[in-house]
């Protein structure tokens, strides 16, 4: 397929017992101009610039007896649309994602339109230079049980994670509610406990704090959040918008990493009838919306997502251009110190394996289920398997008994 620089091309699946080379034009033009056979030819002419086109089609099952199939790329041109995330997604897919079994795949954004977002102010290089850590994946533990605890609970269950060896603590994304542990309260705490983790073991830690609020006050209190003191940002990006994320990440007064929750996403990738694809979703606009890090279901999991969607979306994150940095994959959900092997195999040196109850719901606690993920790491990198790591980590061969390995 090839791209014009002056169009974002729309790349849809579409399933249907009709004419889909009439379909695409339908599209290009229903979606742009309107209408087009009845305009006399000096409108024409002026609407020319705005007009879709189709770039291909695609039919996929000449053949089969399932329900027909085929892919459309359709060119939109860029002076229909703002450079932002609401004005492409409506122009591309607005009243059609509600035309019957169509799903948009994937778009090409064209570089002077690319340059227009953010992108990750620190991607992977950069969070990599916060930590101090550039030879191994990333660990990251969620902040679970903090619904309803007062601060000085909280800061002994933090310091149980940060005793883990951990390089990020997350807030839980259904943490709106802090009438017991303050945002600022919370920033402050633990804050201070990162500060005296890195002066005793020279180990730099990641607290991502989860930014809610109405939307009309997010980019206010993420610039509130920043000068307090905050190390990360987590944001649930679906819920409140793409929009958002992108002008919080281009705010040259937020100077700190931004971390994408996949909440809400299920609505919109899971069918292969309708909705977005979790590549381009989770991937593409999050990281040109400015997101550093995006977590997104593995494919092994309790929430687990296809594994050639995870794998493309990982490379979405992570694919090399000259526009925008790339942003780190972290698999989530379900995970424990078994699964390391695997996702190390799948997804390469830059991910952050991200941990609940894999770390929480260690026997021997907390601080135990991060040394047996940070073992599992070390195991990895240099060449050995889990049985071999376990017979010199107690902790690893607990969680190893507990939970398996793949």
């Amino acid at each position: 397929m090839t791209t014009d620089q002056n169009y974002v091309t729309a790349t849809y699946l579409v399933h249907g017992h009709f004419d889909f080379y009439k379909k695409a034009q339908e599209i290009a033009i229903g979606l742009t101009v309107g209408s087009w056979t009845d305009l006399p030819n000096a409108k024409k002419e002026q609407m020319i610039p705005h007009l879709g086109k189709v770039i291909e089609v695609k039919v996929l099952n000449h053949n089969s007896d399932e329900i027909p199939q085929a892919l459309l790329m359709i060119g939109y041109p860029l002076v229909n649309m703002n450079p932002d995330i609401p004005s492409i997604l409506t122009t591309v897919f607005g009243k059609l994602s509600m035309d019957g079994q169509i799903k948009l795949i994937d778009l090409h954004i064209p570089d002077s339109l690319l340059s227009q977002f953010p992108g990750p102010r620190f991607g992977i290089d950069g969070i990599r230079r916060l930590l101090g850590v550039h030879d191994r994946p990333l660990l990251m533990s969620i902040f679970k049980q903090c619904i309803g605890l007062p601060i000085n609970e909280l800061e002994k269950e933090y310091q149980n994670q940060i005793d883990g060896q951990v390089d990020l603590i997350k807030d839980d994304e259904i943490f709106f509610r802090d009438d017991y542990a303050p945002v600022l309260k919370r920033i402050a705490t633990f804050e201070k406990q990162n500060q005296h983790h890195k002066e005793t073991t020279g180990k730099k830690v990641l607290y991502a704090v989860n930014l809610t609020g109405p939307v009309t006050q997010l980019l206010e209190k993420a610039k509130h959040l920043s000068d307090a003191g905050a190390s990360c940002l987590l944001l649930n990006v679906a819920p409140y918008g793409f929009d958002i994320l992108h002008r919080i990440a281009a705010d040259p007064d937020v100077n700190i990493p931004i971390m994408a929750h996949p909440a809400f996403t299920g609505s919109f990738y899971p069918s292969p009838y309708y909705g977005l694809s979790a590549p381009l979703l989770l991937g593409k606009l999050m990281r040109l919306s400015g997101a550093d890090i995006v977590l997104f279901p593995s494919p092994y999991g309790s929430v687990a997502m296809p594994k050639d969607e995870a794998l493309n979306l990982a490379k979405q994150l992570k694919y090399p251009n000259k526009i925008h940095r790339p942003a780190f994959p972290t698999p989530s959900a379900g995970i424990h110190p078994g699964l390391v092997p695997t996702l190390y195999r799948d997804f390469g040196d830059h991910f952050i394996v991200n941990a609940g109850g894999g770390i929480h719901g260690h026997p021997q606690g907390t601080s135990a289920g991060g040394k047996a993920f940070t073992d599992a790491i070390q195991a990895v990198v240099s060449g050995r398997t889990l049985a071999e790591a376990a017979e010199d980590s107690a902790e690893l061969r607990s969680a190893i008994n507990k939970w398996g390995a793949l």
